[in-house]
Order: structure tokens, then sequence, then C-alpha cells
């Protein structure tokens, strides 16, 4: 999707004007966008969110980074008219989503997610893909209520259905579903301009970045407004549109290894070239595309 293309689609999928509150000096420049009534997507940040307004305060999808988790809380709070943030979803375990972990789970804030996400927290993580480690967070900062299948938070009048994803982009991933907004919070597993994080060392994988897109469309509908971690707001088309690109590029890493291919022959042979060619290079993705088989795949294994 080209950059005009998308710009296109953010601003009918937005429907309105944005709010852009200025950010301190060194900090990151947040702008909110309404989605619906009582409902944004704040973006600017390592990652989007998601906030919705309930009676006992905003529910937030995710919180972006912990040296941004003050400015978020004071963006969010003075762009959605609320006084609190009464629970936070983490969609899976990477600093980009549980920054405010701290902060709003020491303030009383509810905070929802997978169960696998809750026990990697607990863990000091170490990946490929970032520098030094992550966690553990302290107790105050983990998930207060998990969830191994699907579940619903009531909040007013609103419902926000969340489910589990699958080993995908890691292996805790969670969607939240904005069931009268018809809005879909889809995380990590899915993104709109750029190649995603194939996060193969804490359970992602490439078929199942697959299974969760088939999850994530049968949660949708035409009109549904399909929010990535990054990048602008998508279609149920163009969400099956990258349904069939990944099925592509697993096709590809299948044969790669049951060829007998090494991570760095793959990459050679540039697999992803043919696709969406203004994003950044495939090359790291295609790597960890390749890599995240070995646990399920790996020949004589």
């Amino acid at each position: 999707m080209g950059s005009s293309a998308a710009g296109a689609l953010t601003g009918v999928l937005y429907g309105c004007a944005t709010v852009a509150s200025a950010p301190a000096s060194g900090s990151v420049h947040y702008v909110t966008a309404r989605l619906g009534e009582g409902l944004w997507l704040i973006n600017g940040g390592a990652a989007n969110i998601v906030a919705a307004s309930g009676p006992e305060g905003l529910v937030l999808v995710d919180g972006g980074l912990e040296q941004d988790a003050e400015q978020l809380q004071r963006v969010a709070l003075k762009d959605c008219a609320a006084t609190r943030v009464a629970t936070l979803f983490n969609s899976h375990w990477h600093p980009e989503q549980t920054g405010s972990n701290v902060r709003l789970g020491r303030s009383g804030t509810q905070i929802i997610a997978h169960e696998k996400t809750r026990l990697w927290l607990t863990q000091k993580i170490i990946v490929d893909w970032r520098p030094g480690s992550y966690g553990p967070l302290p107790p105050a900062a983990l998930p207060s209520l998990t969830t191994y299948t699907t579940g619903t938070l009531a909040f007013g009048s609103q419902h926000a259905d969340y489910g589990y994803l699958g080993q995908a982009h890691t292996d805790g991933d969670l969607y939240v579903y904005f069931r009268e907004a018809n809005v879909l919070a889809a995380g990590g597993v899915v993104s709109s301009d750029r190649w995603p994080i194939l996060d193969w060392q804490t359970g992602g994988w490439i078929a199942g970045l697959v299974g969760a897109h088939d999850r994530l469309i049968k949660v949708c509908n035409d009109t549904t407004r399909i929010i990535p971690a990054n990048g602008p707001p998508i279609s149920l088309r163009e969400l099956k549109a990258l349904r069939t690109m990944y099925f592509s590029i697993y096709q590809r890493m299948v044969k790669a290894l049951t060829s007998g291919l090494s991570p760095a022959d793959t990459v050679a042979q540039h697999p992803a070239a043919d696709f969406q060619p203004t994003w950044d290079s495939p090359d790291r993705f295609v790597e960890e595309a390749f890599k995240s088989q070995w646990p399920h795949q790996a020949p004589n294994a």
C-alpha cells in the first residue's frame, strides 16, 4: 500500500479531524483521531493505541513505550475527556505495547492480556530483534486478568470482545474488537506500512501468522475498520490481501527449509521481493520466517 493510498484511506476511515497534542521537548508527537462516538486512535508513538470511553474511565488497547507512558496518559486523558484509565489491554508482550504497565498498573488500572503474555512479562526476555533485555516487570505491572481463549469486557453500553490469535507474531497475541463501533484492534499481527516482527524466539511463526489473519477475517465484516499495530487503518479487503501474501511467503519458506537451505541462503533468494515494494527491506522478516519453522517443521525433527 503506497503512502498516498494510505493517507487517503486514513482520512476515509477516520471521518473527522484529528487533534495533535503538543509534545514536550524531545518526546513523541501524539495525534488523536476520532474513530466514532467515544472511540479514538492515538498514534505518533512506537505503536498505534486505541482508546474507548467508559463510565469508569478509558479503555486502552496497548500502551506504547515506557519512556512515553506519562505523556501518553496525559494526552489520552485530555483528548478523550477522561479522568483515569480504567483498563489497559496488552495485545502481546513487546515493549511497544506494555510500556504503560508500570505506570498504570501502580495506579490501579486493570490490565488484560493472554496468559502467555503475562508469563513472558515475569521473565527476563532476550531476543535477536532488539538490543538488551526486557523485563521482568514488577507484580503491579503484570496483567491482572488473563485469558487462554476469548472474553468480553462490558463498559457502559459498549462491549470489547477479545480473543487469542495463536502462535503468530508472538505466542500470546490478542485482538480486541469494539463490537458496537465495528472497530478491530489487531495488535502486532497486522502492520500496514512495514514488515512485522515475526518473533520466533517467543513463539511466533509464519504459518501461525497466516492462521491469525484467518481468525481476524472471521471477526470482521465489509465495514470493519481494522487498526494495525503500525500504519494506517485498513479494510477487510486489505486484510485478506495481506493474508494471501503471507501464505505465499509461507509456501516459499517451506520449500526453502525442505530443500536444505540455510537462513542466509533463503534471504539471498529474495522470496518476498515481489511483495510490498514501498515497505522497508523484507530481509529480516524472511530470516525470521525461516527460523520460525524450526520448532514446527524442521526435517527429521
